[in-house]
């Protein structure tokens, strides 16, 4: 597809944990719909690769990388900035980067609660405080979060993951409701998925091995199975798209059902 054709033909995306997972299958199918991307993640050679497969399969210049630790809010400031040379400008905010780290409220130490809650939310503050300046400059905008199902439901096990997606939840309303205030035409909307089939699974495969781990968790889901990392994506343009354009403050779940029990 040419690059001046698509659903988001013209957008320029920015997108955190770009290299693997939900943020390179989001990448791929922005491009794949016209938009330039911008990945960036801790891991740049993992980001560096995603991207030359992308170039490769929609032309040179549709993807660049660019390493961001999304804790650090130096290295945002200088990867929206070198995004923003690049790309010609950012339209689009794409909040991916995020850990989980089990434990429940008695066994889970204090460091790995603070650092899921740095990555998975601060990630989010840093990149949307700074990201608004390129935003502003390229409306119509739109900010996309990378809340969980287990942000709106919890379990008994994991209070850093559930604080922190159900804090990305409400971030997300907060800062839709600030551009819509102050007359932006930028939306901030957060997608909600179940168990996807990302490495964020990889601990479970391990334990259980990757099919009694994925049977296990399809068992909990009522469409009886796990989702793919293109659910996730499709969401992930129709946000970033002008179909979409009415949409800020609110949150899609994609959770195959479990949120209906």
């Amino acid at each position: 597809m040419a690059q001046n054709e698509g659903r988001v033909a013209g957008k320029k995306a920015f997108i955190s944990g770009g290299a693997q997972g939900l943020g390179a299958a989001a990448a791929r199918r922005l491009a794949e719909e016209g938009a330039k991307v911008s990945l960036a993640d801790i891991n740049l050679e993992g980001a560096t690769k995603t991207a030359a497969e992308i170039n490769a399969a929609f032309g040179e210049g549709t993807a660049f990388a660019f390493p961001l630790d999304v804790t650090k809010e130096e290295q945002w400031i200088y990867a929206l900035e070198e995004a923003d040379e690049a790309m010609g400008g950012i339209s689009v905010l794409v909040n991916n980067a995020g850990i989980s780290i089990g434990g429940d409220i008695e066994h889970l130490s204090f460091d790995d609660w603070k650092k899921v809650m740095s990555v998975n939310v601060d990630s989010v503050f840093l990149g949307t405080k700074h990201a608004l300046k390129y935003l502003r400059q390229n409306q119509p905008g739109s900010i996309v979060n990378i809340s969980s199902i287990a942000g709106l439901i919890a379990a008994h096990n994991s209070p850093s993951y559930n604080a922190s997606k159900a804090a990305v939840w409400l971030l997300s309303k907060g800062i839709g409701l600030h551009c819509a205030k102050q007359k932006l035409d930028i939306r901030s909307n957060s997608i909600h998925p179940t168990f996807i089939d990302t490495p964020i699974l990889d601990p479970l495969r391990q334990m259980f091995g990757k099919e009694e781990a994925e049977s296990k968790l399809a068992r909990q889901v009522p469409l009886g199975r796990i989702g793919e990392p293109l659910d996730i994506a499709n969401a992930v343009l129709y946000l970033a798209s002008d179909e979409s354009r009415f949409m800020t403050g609110a949150e899609l779940k994609l959770d195959g059902g479990i949120s209906a029990m």
